[in-house]
């Protein structure tokens, strides 16, 4: 296992600048997941890191060595693909044991990191089939085993769940988090589902244009979201977010929408008065209340079992509400909801940044 260090590391494609200056610090047997939008320079930094693409500018290290000039075979990486990357002609079994066959490594030896990695993953009676005689959760497992048994520093994942439905998705989830547990070898899990991110991670690494816009622990992120794109990233269905105007006195600090209702600003809350804001509050952290806080409209309401979802409207703006009981809102009904004050945020209308006390 070893910690990596990413570095002030720049990459542009000709002109185009498509990581700008990115610093990322993942300390040893640490699951760290890079989550962000199509485009934002997830997947290229995640093959910078493998060594399949050249470093502009910046320094990568692993283990505490730089590894700018090392070949991807000697970096002591193993790289999930979303594909997964299969040799059709070869067994479960060659697939599995192939690095280590071109290492030159003991058959017994191969035999043994073999037989201990398909026990892990459950492919031992898999081991004789091809790779067309196995489903898309089976060839996820044997890619995975085929990066076990090289037992390496690193493992790299490149949304290794994509091409995956959403039910053999949430099962390969808990069983990468299950095998990270299990290994507690440090891994680099790039996905655009924050789900994968919030469930898998120790760290979560949101990435916009190239530049982390925030890291920390998933709970520390989808709590305390330092801007309006990682308030609106992390978390589904997002947080709400309402347009209003900071009012504050000597007395008291509360934020006016457009309608003129009032609701108390948050109790951490910076900023000045008048200043044009954007109060945030999610889904779960709405209740209904008989008469003032925030008076909605019923747009739809989608009952999933467990909750009933409520999107309503307010000002112009569209809410959504989780509620753990089942209710028969009509279209155009008229609810009241009143947030809960401890779980509100405000960020900056025009730099959508968090305004908290520092």
């Amino acid at each position: 296992m070893a910690s990596v260090q990413i570095s002030g590391i720049q990459k542009y494609f000709g002109s185009t600048h498509v990581i700008k200056g990115v610093d990322i610090e993942i300390e040893d047997g640490q699951f760290a997941v890079l989550v962000g939008p199509s485009g934002c320079g997830k997947s290229t930094l995640l093959r910078m890191l493998a060594g399949l693409e050249e470093i502009t500018e910046g320094t990568i290290s692993i283990g505490g060595r730089v590894v700018n000039n090392v070949q991807p075979k000697e970096r002591d990486i193993a790289m999930v693909f979303q594909n997964y990357a299969l040799y059709p002609h070869m067994t479960v079994y060659d697939n599995m044991a192939f690095s280590l066959m071109l290492a030159k490594s003991d058959k017994a030896a191969i035999k043994e990191r073999v037989g201990k990695a398909s026990e892990i993953l459950g492919l031992t009676p898999l081991l004789e089939r091809y790779p067309r005689q196995l489903s898309g959760g089976q060839r996820q497992r044997v890619a995975m085993g085929r990066a076990i048994v090289r037992d390496p520093q690193v493992f790299l994942f490149d949304e290794p769940l994509s091409n995956l439905d959403a039910k053999l998705r949430v099962q390969m989830r808990a069983e990468i988090k299950e095998l990270h547990q299990r290994l507690r070898t440090t891994s680099v899990y790039v996905t655009h589902d924050q789900i994968e991110a919030m469930t898998m991670a120790d760290q979560i690494v949101v990435m916009r244009d190239g530049l982390v816009e925030q890291r920390g622990r998933p709970l520390e992120l989808y709590d305390h979201p330092a801007n309006l794109f990682v308030a609106g990233f992390i978390g589904s269905p997002a947080m709400n977010f309402i347009p209003a105007v900071l009012r504050r006195t000597a007395l008291e600090a509360v934020v006016e929408f457009g309608d003129g209702s009032r609701l108390p600003a948050p109790h951490h809350a910076a900023g000045t008065d008048g200043q044009k804001v954007i109060y945030g509050v999610r889904p779960e952290h709405l209740s209904l209340a008989s008469s003032g806080g925030i008076q909605t409209r019923v747009v739809v309401v989608e009952p999933t079992g467990a909750n009933t979802e409520v999107y309503s409207r307010f000002c112009d703006t569209d809410l959504i509400s989780i509620f753990r009981e089942r209710h028969d809102f009509r279209m155009d009904d008229t609810i009241h909801l009143l947030p809960d004050h401890a779980h509100t945020h405000l960020f900056d209308a025009a730099s959508g940044q968090a305004l908290v006390h520092s």
